[in-house]
């Protein structure tokens, strides 16, 4: 006998949902897709970020440092 499928949970909610009806695959409705989006952009959400120390050519004088 199969298991049931398991259905996936909502990154936002966490609720489970069927994707087949959802038009916000991964998420399980339009309204959680915006919480997410409104959550990268009030940078609550990030990607690690290392900066290079670059030589631009001008020397350290122009350097804010």
């Amino acid at each position: 006998m199969l298991a049931p499928a398991r259905q996936p949970k909502c990154p936002t909610c966490s609720e489970p949902f069927d994707p087949a009806r959802s038009a916000a695959v991964p998420f399980c409705s339009e309204r959680c897709r915006q919480i997410d989006l409104g959550r990268w952009l009030d940078e609550r959400y990030g990607l690690p970020y290392e900066p290079e120390n670059v030589d631009d050519g001008f020397g350290d004088e122009y350097d804010d440092r």
